[in-house]
């Protein structure tokens, strides 16, 4: 076989689902022994694709795969997908909306500025040590005094030794160091918002999640994508509509992809945080199930609560608490980074709770991730450097976490001259993305369309 289209092959995809089901509690004993049995490998621990091409196993791949989604599982009742029974378990807390004090025209177009300019920022920070496990990332930000982190990653001052046992990402290694930083690099964490910013633009805010799948179709490479979004993807081609997109041969269903996309719809909604979870649940439907489409629900309302200018990250987090299931996991794991960072101030220490708790999960699914943001949010408390380094350096999806905090906390911080210049100027106010019409444009001009869609009636 010449060529490995990862994500999507069968054959790579079973172990992730045996792994899936063994999370979500369904019997798989026998199916699994069948794989083993014929010489099937498990989940790639990192990667997209097994180590070893197997396409002689592809037609017990799919046999298997299409079984494995027949078989019940008993969390159904605690962690639905159906948003009336998401919303119908939700808290009963008073979630109407909050009208934004109007300061100034300017208040929420600076506010997004920032937010635009902290996710960037974050995300960039995360990106040469995505993938790490979390010892290497301690490692090589010691090994150049920088720990507890406090600014960009950097190779200047690190032994060889410790490269080479501990490579920076691929991908990522030549353009988000301190050394080399450039303007902002290309990224799904930023091109997933700017393809919402452009589908408001096209469909206003009562698009579909077929709407959403026909952009993608049109404004998105499939080769930008990951994970869920590339099974989705490869659904739609195949001619499979949503919301069974999400759920045919799709293991990653649970995990953060739908959450990198919830930020448009968080700050598009100031003051309204059950709007902006319902807008980002018909996105998060085309590609997620249960606590996949809860990270996205989750972020969405912290960021329309923290858009208003008026509330503190606390009360911000409670309002992405409040639009979830409370018995799910992911809202387990949520209460459990919040309580976490508010008992203990070493942030290294939360970060070694939360990886005993949750490390059984993939690095990229929703739960431990949340868990990982929720605390580094609560113990940043509103700070933006303390927030994305907290993010960052609890490992797991680095660039992820480091983005979605940045975004949080550039809100708080309210204007983007209140982010320190070492996270700023690098950017360069240049975004580089693969999405048409968006490439080299300025934060502050994506601040000016986001606005826009923001105060649309």
């Amino acid at each position: 076989m010449n060529l490995r289209l990862t994500w999507v092959q069968p054959e790579d995809l079973v172990g992730h689902e045996l792994r899936q089901a063994a999370e979500d509690g369904r019997d798989a004993h026998d199916l699994a022994a069948r794989w083993y049995e014929a010489g099937g490998p498990p989940a790639p621990p990192t990667a997209g694709a097994s180590e070893l091409p197997r396409p002689d196993l592809r037609p017990l791949a799919e046999e298997l795969l299409d079984s494995l989604a027949t078989l019940p599982t008993p969390l159904s009742g605690d962690e639905p997908t159906a948003l009336p029974e998401i919303q119908a378990s939700a808290a009963p807390h008073d979630l109407s909306p909050t009208p934004v004090p109007g300061a100034s025209p300017d208040a929420l177009r600076d506010r997004l500025h920032a937010a635009w300019l902290g996710r960037a920022a974050g995300c960039l920070l995360g990106k040469p040590v995505e993938k790490l496990p979390l010892p290497a990332i301690r490692a090589l930000a010691r090994a150049s005094g920088n720990w507890p982190l406090s600014t960009w990653f950097t190779a200047r001052g690190v032994p060889p030794e410790l490269l080479a046992a501990h490579p920076w990402n691929r991908r990522s290694a030549t353009t988000s160091l301190a050394e080399n930083i450039d303007g902002m690099p290309e990224d799904d964490d930023l091109n997933y918002p700017l393809l919402n910013l452009l589908l408001l633009r096209r469909y206003g805010r009562g698009f579909t999640t077929a709407d959403v799948a026909r952009l993608w179709l049109d404004e998105l490479p499939a080769g930008r994508t990951f994970t869920a979004e590339r099974v989705a993807y490869r659904n739609l081609l195949d001619g499979v509509e949503p919301p069974l997109t999400a759920v045919r041969r799709n293991p990653f269903r649970e995990w953060i992809g739908a959450q990198i996309r919830a930020d448009v719809h968080g700050w598009t909604h100031p003051g309204d945080p059950v709007a902006a979870a319902a807008q980002a649940y018909r996105d998060a439907a085309l590609t997620h199930t249960a606590n996949g489409v809860y990270g996205a629900m989750f972020v969405a309302a912290t960021l329309a609560t923290a858009a208003t200018g008026t509330a503190d990250v606390h009360r911000s987090l409670a309002a992405g608490l409040d639009v979830i299931p409370p018995r799910s996991r992911l809202a387990g794991a949520v209460r459990l980074g919040i309580a976490s960072a508010r008992a203990t101030p070493d942030f290294d220490t939360v970060v070694d709770r939360l990886h005993t708790e949750l490390g059984g999960y993939h690095w990229v699914h929703a739960v431990p991730n949340a868990a990982l943001l929720a605390a580094a949010l609560t113990h940043g408390d509103g700070d933006f450097s303390r927030s994305v380094c907290a993010a960052v350096s609890g490992g797991w999806d680095t660039d992820s976490n480091g983005a979605t905090a940045g975004s949080v906390a550039g809100l708080l911080a309210g204007h983007p001259d209140r982010l320190p210049e070492r996270w700023t100027t690098p950017l360069k106010n240049r975004l580089a993305t693969s999405v048409p019409s968006f490439d080299g444009i300025g934060f502050d001009t994506l601040a000016d369309l986001t606005h826009l869609e923001a105060v649309r009636p």
